[in-house]
């Protein structure tokens, strides 16, 4: 047996669409708007072949840098030997979407944003930093009414 080394080798789940998502993609895909700067998933969609993706961007993640009617230039990071290159990619938009990477920092700007206006109008000082998880709190355990027990495993027996 020979080994495939071709375009499309090793990707016969890589590019199939899922369970049950067979066929047409939704229309709403192409209804996404996509603007240079967005930062977004390439995820190789099935069905359409056109502008597929090569499959190691398959997961990745990078930013919009140029918009055309049914496509999108996407700058992505591309780990080659000890370094990463930056490679420039046109993808369809059926085989991008929006990343949800930034979501829960600009939600945190926000809250932290909100945070600082009440402080400001209270005149207290209000810590905005993340921290590590700190140690759990010290404990006295009471041996009065809680005996100490060995636990040891069950021998391991053979009847044979």
């Amino acid at each position: 047996m020979g080994h495939a080394a071709g375009l499309r080798a090793g990707t016969r789940y890589a590019f199939s669409r899922d369970f049950k998502k067979k066929g047409m993609i939704p229309l709403s895909t192409y209804l996404h708007q996509y603007k240079v700067g967005d930062i977004v998933d390439v995820v190789a969609n099935g069905a359409v072949q056109k502008g597929m993706p090569y499959k190691v961007y398959h997961g990745k993640t990078g930013i919009v840098y140029n918009v055309t009617q049914n496509a999108v230039g996407v700058i992505l990071q591309k780990q080659v030997g000890n370094r990463y290159m930056e490679k420039r990619i046109n993808v369809r938009i059926e085989h991008v979407k929006h990343s949800r990477s930034r979501e829960d920092f600009i939600k945190r700007v926000k809250a932290n944003a909100e945070k600082r206006k009440q402080a400001k109008t209270e005149g207290i000082h209000i810590h905005l930093k993340r921290l590590p998880v700190a140690p759990r709190e010290s404990r006295t355990i009471s041996f009065k009414d809680n005996k100490p027990e060995s636990i040891t495993p069950i021998p391991y027996e053979t009847t044979i």
